[in-house]
């Protein structure tokens, strides 16, 4: 290696070292697939399979693309043709070439999460040895989004089925559910106008205490999608079945802004919806500017004094001389009287409760409005973004996973490329008596042969090699 002379090049250096590593990483991949290769050769029934040659492929990985040679075979199928087949491909769970590492996806498709495709890119193509465009990105999304949507669309006909069961068991589910407009573009915008709301619905089962003020909410779920209300319901009802024993839920409080798509979630006497604390409050402020009435407002609501609260917005409405105004309380009036049966929230109304797992607790509702921002909101709006519906879907799923801990161990599943067992043994190499004097304490680093670097400025550089442990130095 040639090493730069002015100590300022120390990140050319960097780099070169990276790139080296990564082109060594490569060289032992591709032993090991064409070494496995080798044996999947010698073990084949070769009255079966014929050996017709090798042909090259690729796949793509955090080092860089790894060429590798692979045998092809023909056999004869149960309609006596000829067919083609790749032994090391079918132990591999892959068809074709050009095939992505699982660890890149995962990679790419969390970096995707957190900026545009264009950054993601960047930033993977900077931190790994692979180079990906901004194209390549978006595809990657796509093709991960599209496996977690037949993912969720099984877990609804699973539920359907009465055959869907998580292992979490939870007597009391909360839900809360919102939306998130959104612009569109290309055949979408001109489908469904300039902007489309986007649904997000979580699920959990109470909450933890991390920290002296802060709560995390425990065993979260959420799923987002443009679909119309009664599939994003059997959606969401999926998704919660993937993670919970739906049969051993008793009780469920659902927390919504009022949405007439929300409210199509009481299906029986066992949810119980209560309006959401945010909305509702934001509404008393915008309609209503006079202080004392909205002191007296906020007393009836505290009061749970539904009925009257109505007949004194009513009354108001009725009264002011103001036509703004008065279009404002009738406005609020109407929409409370809409949600009259959520206004007293669920944690008020004196219900006996189950008990709650051990280290979880019962919380107020009202934590949509973050999760809309942390999940959705801080990617998909506001930059001059726009999306198509399934583009805007894709992505949405890889958020909601990502803001529940959840998009590894997906990622994991959706991917088939492994390697045998083999590699992933703890080989433990001893040395002979005799090389031990050789190897140890004798300043060996691993590499045949390097050259220190010539000038005074790169002292630091020769002194890499004898850095002694914190234990050693003098105080």
């Amino acid at each position: 290696m040639i090493v730069p002379e002015l100590a300022s090049d120390f990140k050319y250096f960097e780099k070169e070292v990276f790139q080296r590593c990564c082109a060594l990483g490569r060289e032992v991949l591709k032993e090991a697939l064409e070494n496995w290769d080798i044996q999947l050769m010698e073990e084949r029934d070769c009255n079966v399979y014929r050996h017709k040659g090798k042909c090259r492929t690729t796949i793509k990985t955090v080092m860089g693309e790894v060429e590798y040679r692979r045998v092809v075979y023909t056999y004869q199928n149960s309609d006596g043709k000829t067919v083609t087949v790749y032994l090391l491909d079918e132990a591999m769970g892959i068809e074709g070439s050009g095939l992505m590492s699982s660890l890149l996806s995962e990679k790419i498709a969390l970096a995707c999460c957190e900026g545009s495709y264009r950054n993601a890119a960047r930033s993977v193509s900077e931190m790994t040895g692979q180079t990906i465009s901004h194209t390549a990105a978006w595809g990657v999304v796509q093709n991960i989004g599209a496996g977690i949507d037949a993912q969720e669309l099984e877990g609804a006909k699973a539920v359907q089925a009465q055959s869907g069961a998580g292992e979490i068991g939870a007597k009391l589910l909360f839900e809360e559910m919102d939306g998130i407009w959104l612009k569109l573009q290309g055949k979408s915008r001109k489908e469904h106008g300039p902007g489309k709301e986007m649904k997000l619905a979580i699920a959990y089962d109470g909450a933890k205490k991390e920290g002296k003020k802060h709560y995390e909410l425990t065993n979260k779920v959420a799923c987002a999608n443009f679909e119309g209300a009664e599939a994003f319901h059997k959606r969401k009802e999926g998704v919660i079945a993937g993670t919970y024993n739906i049969d051993e839920i008793d009780m469920r409080f659902l927390n919504g802004d009022g949405a007439a798509w929300i409210k199509q979630s009481i299906i029986d006497e066992t949810i119980h919806f209560q309006l959401d604390p945010y909305h509702r409050n934001q509404a008393i402020r915008t309609h209503v500017k006079n202080p004392d009435m909205r002191k007296q407002i906020l007393k009836l609501l505290y009061d749970k004094d539904i009925d009257n609260l109505l007949i004194y917005i009513e009354a108001l409405s009725n009264s002011v001389d103001n036509e703004e105004e008065r279009e404002n309380l009738a406005t609020l009036w109407g929409y409370f009287d809409n949600n009259k049966e959520g206004l007293v929230p669920c944690h008020r109304r004196g219900l006996e409760l189950p008990q709650p797992p051990e280290g979880i607790v019962y919380r107020r509702m009202g934590a949509m409005e973050s999760n809309i921002f942390s999940i959705l909101g801080n990617r998909m709006k506001g930059r001059r973004a726009c999306w198509s519906i399934n583009g805007g879907n894709n992505l949405a799923r890889l958020l909601c996973l990502k803001a529940t801990q959840r998009l590894p161990g997906t990622l994991q599943s959706l991917t088939t490329l492994t390697l045998p067992e083999k590699y992933a043994e703890e080989i433990i190499t001893g040395l002979t008596p005799a090389k031990v004097g050789k190897s140890v304490g004798k300043g060996y680093n691993g590499f045949h042969k390097t050259i220190a670097p010539p000038t005074p400025n790169y002292k630091w550089l020769r002194g890499l090699g004898s850095l002694r442990p914190l234990s050693g130095l003098s105080k």
